[in-house]
């Protein structure tokens, strides 16, 4: 008779297996702690210790049939730990009189091969393999899991249900709040893309509107250039009505006129000022000397 799986073994890789399924039917953690999950673990676990009780009766049945040497020598096999035994059976080694019953004689080109058997740890792998890919394929067939959309659709409704719940519980930046921040750089420039380029141009080097890369300003109310920027946007130019007060009507919130803002003391200040040689808008204004 041959050494039987510990049942705490083959309990642990129930749980395993269960884990690795819920996880890729859930795509996430929250199963554990779902009833469902816990009443199939418990459920298999009692299906586990009943097939090992039976197990232990057809063992005992069996080892009465035994000889008294059979009996002695599954007595001293049973003494070797599970997982020692379990290594030695995966890396053991023929005596010669075992290999000369396992030979195998091609006949035609006289090479003489070893008909061993798979080793119990390949076999587990490659069936367990088999049984990955088998619920892999039905669950991206007949469920969300692995659907990159679906995946993408979620994340995003998730992050814009943040953000929406992060804007209606903060109060939108003012010019006496409102702070420059490099991390606002980026949404700023797109801000400007959609509202400002049509009269300011490309990077802000001008064309209806100033060139907003050098140091002329027409409108200087503030003392520093990130609240001169904010103050403009929020409430329009006084010295050109096409100009208008994108914060006061309504069309840009707190949080876009910062991030604009933002985006054009960037390249004022942080870039290179587009010349009228290189496509920029000649000077408009005085030249400005900020507060930093």
């Amino acid at each position: 008779m041959k050494q039987r799986t510990p049942v705490y073994v083959t309990i642990l890789i129930i749980l395993c297996i269960l884990y690795i399924v819920f996880y890729m039917f859930v795509q996430n953690a929250s199963f554990l702690s779902s009833p469902y999950f816990w009443g199939t673990a418990v459920i298999s676990t009692i299906i586990a210790l009943i097939h090992n009780s039976i197990g232990d009766l057809i063992e005992n049945a069996k080892f009465k049939a035994l000889s008294e040497e059979e009996k002695k020598a599954y007595l001293e096999t049973k003494k070797v730990p599970y997982f020692k035994a379990l290594y030695n059976s995966a890396f053991k080694k023929q005596s010669a009189t075992e290999e000369k019953d396992i030979l195998i004689d091609h006949g035609f080109d006289g090479i003489m091969e070893l008909d061993n058997q798979l080793p119990k740890w390949w076999l587990g792998l490659f069936w367990f393999g088999v049984s990955y890919c088998a619920i892999y394929m039905l669950s991206f067939a007949f469920t969300d899991f692995a659907h990159q959309e679906n995946e993408y659709d979620e994340e995003y409704k998730a992050q814009t249900a943040s953000i929406a719940e992060y804007v209606k519980n903060t109060p939108p930046p003012t010019i006496e709040n409102a702070v420059y921040s490099p991390d606002n750089i980026e949404a700023g420039a797109e801000v400007f893309k959609t509202n400002c380029v049509s009269c300011h141009g490309d990077g802000g080097k001008g064309g209806i509107g100033p060139n907003l890369t050098d140091n002329y300003w027409i409108n200087q109310p503030e003392k520093t250039l990130f609240k001169n920027v904010f103050h403009i946007v929020e409430n329009g130019s006084p010295n050109n009505p096409t100009m208008q007060a994108w914060g006061k009507n309504g069309v840009l919130t707190g949080f876009d006129i910062q991030n604009v803002a933002a985006y054009v003391y960037h390249i004022n200040q942080e870039q290179k000022p587009i010349t009228p040689a290189e496509g920029g808008a000649a000077p408009q204004g005085t030249p400005a000397h900020w507060e930093k």
